[in-house]
């Protein structure tokens, strides 16, 4: 009697057939026969149940991609009632699934079954898990106590000893240090929080050298930025390779330009332009052929879809891929052959894409040239032509135009922040970026054709709970915003014309961009809202983003243009990877964000004590964020010290008024503020008031009201005050 296969057997049977496989099949390809099959299904039962294996509707057997039955879970997210946690034990190179997790309330109890209180952030649960067609869902059986939990933070010393000061402005609390591992004060270290302790398990230095403030981002977010031994020698031998230019179209004839910032060190995008004799114009996008040398489940291509992107600092970036092929092998150089992937777009007179094709090719730049060197360029005139006609056909269709200012930091050799300003605006900006638009267009269209696999590039339309949060603002600024439109981009541009007041204009704006939803990568077609687009994917930055290699290779197996195209495994996933490099966007944004925040504080530190000129950015029941002009930098002008007043916090027109004074402060307003605090180490800042007179906290930490005013009853006491006030605190 044959015996049974192993589960490694199985496994490697399931994920080398080439069409979905059944129990039937299996115990054919193995001899199993007889009452044997009984124990063939237990044991593709128990493979499922251990997540190895997932069982169809079909009674069909894929690779496991799931969850065991029980299993121990951590909680990750814990927020508007939702709980999310993954497995504590995941081996594989996808992205640990996300669980929703459910909780039974005891009955007549406040507490759970499975412990006092709701979950938190790092708790620890023995779950049992159903699968559902909105994904995993856990059911708590028990809990295990907490996840030891890294934080990055600076270790400081006090009369009671060692302690942690997290370098995350959103913790507020210091943690008593078990082993400084030899840290000196001051120094910035990676620490293990257990309870309400921690233990250093990495020194980083000191945080204000050169390059740590963004190290503080990397190591805060998780993002990796060493690549192994083995992806940079993988990266040498692809870089090595010869490109078969009888394979390719040779498009080396042509004069190729890249435009990008002066400091660019890749070049994943080039343009040439020529008028046509029947009118419009022949427009080729030429893009780095990264698809040629990362092919797809090679240790560089795990590592690369591991990033999800490249992350940008002031001071350093952290590629997807290995500087050999980032900045050599792929980068557009001048003057230098180089592989590439080319969207042929046929332009009509009128802006619109008429025709587009793509092939693979081969190029050699005439120039790379800035952004602020593109308008005096000799020789592109055609090219400045066909965008002015794409530009065009843009504006008839209406996209989402916020003109928000974005913050550049320019730095010195040592490191340090010598200005921060406004980045510019200009035409070349708006001209590349038109022709990247109609070039992601015209793959997403050309995949659709093929009915191929497609990551899609998606923004959804603002949900209606935004939209009546924008109504109630405009209404605070006697602006009409009807119920009942239709919400399309066109409406917002619309709206803005109205606005003469450049100040209520910008505030308005970004009430419009906080409306907005997250765009995100998916593999349906959902549209982009923003672009006024129903079709669109990411196909011009491959050296960048992992989202436009997998268009690439999905445009080279549709189109059958050789090697390196998108692989069944990769098809059937696609579902998990969009979810993984849309979290990795987020992350890179995130760190971003944060490091420009900590460089900006870095700069100000120097005017602690310095009256500034600012905006109001935030109104909470906290108190207010503002900015300062012409730098940026969120800081937090506290309730409490407003003045002595009573003051109303009104949610619909996100304003604060003082009950005695009438004194309002609303989102947008500029205000002369105290720079009270700049912690380079967090990014934050505080501010005080100039002329505020702070009346001294009682004890209970409200403020006692002026005799005889509103707020105190007869006896002078304070009365209770109703929800929707808030006095300062």
């Amino acid at each position: 009697m044959t015996d049974l296969p192993s589960r490694e057997a199985i496994l490697d049977f399931v994920k080398s057939a080439t069409e979905p496989v059944g129990k039937r099949e299996i115990a054919k390809a193995f001899g199993v026969r007889g009452d044997q099959r009984r124990d063939l299904r237990h044991l593709l039962s128990d493979m499922a149940g251990d997540g190895v294996l997932d069982l169809g509707p079909d009674r069909k057997v894929h690779e496991g991609g799931g969850l065991p039955r029980v299993t121990v879970l951590t909680v990750v997210a814990a927020e508007d009632g939702e709980i999310i946690a993954v497995p504590d034990n995941w081996d594989r190179d996808t992205p640990p699934p996300r669980v929703r997790v459910k909780e039974t309330r005891a009955p007549g109890k406040r507490g759970t079954r499975s412990g006092r209180g709701a979950l938190g952030e790092g708790d620890r649960v023995l779950a049992r898990i159903e699968e559902t067609g909105r994904g995993f869902v856990a059911h708590v059986m028990k809990r295990i106590g907490r996840a030891a939990e890294d934080m990055m933070g600076i270790v400081r010393r006090d009369a009671s000893g060692w302690y942690l000061q997290p370098v995350d402005k959103r913790i507020r609390r210091t943690l008593p240090i078990t082993d400084v591992d030899g840290a000196d004060e001051g120094e910035l270290v990676l620490a293990q929080a257990e309870g309400r302790k921690a233990r250093v398990t990495q020194r980083l230095g000191d945080p204000f050298a050169p390059k740590s403030i963004s190290l503080i981002a990397i190591h805060a977010k998780g993002i990796p930025h060493v690549f192994p031994d083995e992806a940079l020698a993988e990266a040498e031998r692809s870089a090595a390779q010869a490109i078969d230019i009888d394979a390719r179209e040779d498009l080396r004839h042509l004069p190729f330009i890249t435009i990008d910032p002066a400091d660019a060190r890749d070049h994943d995008d080039a343009l040439w332009v020529e008028a046509r004799d029947e009118g419009g114009w022949h427009a080729v996008v030429a893009i780095a052929d990264v698809s040629f040398y990362v092919r797809p489940d090679t240790v560089l291509d795990r590592e690369a879809r591991k990033r999800g992107n490249s992350v940008y600092f002031p001071d350093r970036v952290v590629p997807m891929l290995p500087e050999i092929l980032s900045a050599g092998a792929c980068s557009l150089v001048e003057n230098e052959t180089r592989a590439a992937l080319a969207c042929h777009l046929i332009i009509a007179p009128d802006g619109e894409l008429s025709e587009w094709r793509f092939t693979r090719a081969v190029i050699r730049c005439a120039a790379n040239i800035a952004y602020e060197a593109a308008a005096d360029h000799a020789g592109i005139d055609a090219m400045w032509d066909a965008w002015r006609a794409l530009h065009a056909a843009r504006a008839r269709r209406a996209p989402l135009e916020l003109d928000l200012p974005e913050r550049r930091v320019e730095l010195d050799e040592a490191g340090r922040v010598v200005r921060i300003g406004i980045r510019e605006r200009l035409d070349a900006h708006k001209m590349v970026e038109d022709y990247m638009i109609a070039a992601n267009v015209a793959a997403a269209k050309a995949l659709e054709a093929k009915r191929s696999p497609l990551v899609y590039r998606a923004h959804e339309t603002p949900g209606d709970e935004k939209v009546d949060a924008l109504r109630d603002y405009l209404k605070s600024l006697g602006i009409p915003f009807a119920k009942g439109q239709v919400i399309r981009p066109a409406l917002f541009a619309r709206l803005l014309d109205g606005i003469d007041d450049p100040l209520i204009r910008e505030q308005v704006s970004m009430e419009i961009l906080r409306s907005q939803t997250q765009a995100y990568y998916s593999s349906d077609r959902i549209g982009h809202f923003g672009l006024s687009l129903g079709s669109y994917a990411h196909f011009t930055s491959p050296i960048r983003r992992y989202s436009d290699t997998l268009v690439h290779r999905a445009l080279v197996r549709a189109y059958r243009l050789g090697p390196g195209g998108l692989t069944d495994a990769e098809a059937d996933d696609l579902g998990r990877t969009t979810e993984h490099i849309s979290k990795t966007e987020r992350r890179a944004m995130e760190a971003e964000r944060d490091t420009v925040d900590r460089y900006v504080a870095a700069y100000l530190a120097e005017r602690e004590g310095e009256t500034v000129a600012a905006r109001i950015t935030g109104v909470t029941r906290h108190g207010l964020f503002a900015t300062v002009d012409g730098v940026g930098g969120d800081g937090l002008l506290p309730m409490r010290a407003l003045g002595d007043d009573y003051y109303h916090f009104d949610e619909a027109s996100r304003t604060i008024a003082g009950e005695r004074s009438g004194e309002a402060f609303r989102l947008g307003q500029r205000i002369d503020l105290r720079l009270a605090e700049a912690n380079p180490v967090t990014g934050g800042l505080r501010f005080e008031r100039l002329d505020a007179d702070i009346a001294p906290v009682r004890g209970n930490g409200r403020r006692k009201p002026p005799s005889g005013r509103r707020g105190a009853n007869r006896k002078g006491k304070p009365r209770r005050k109703p929800k929707e006030r808030t006095r300062k605190r």
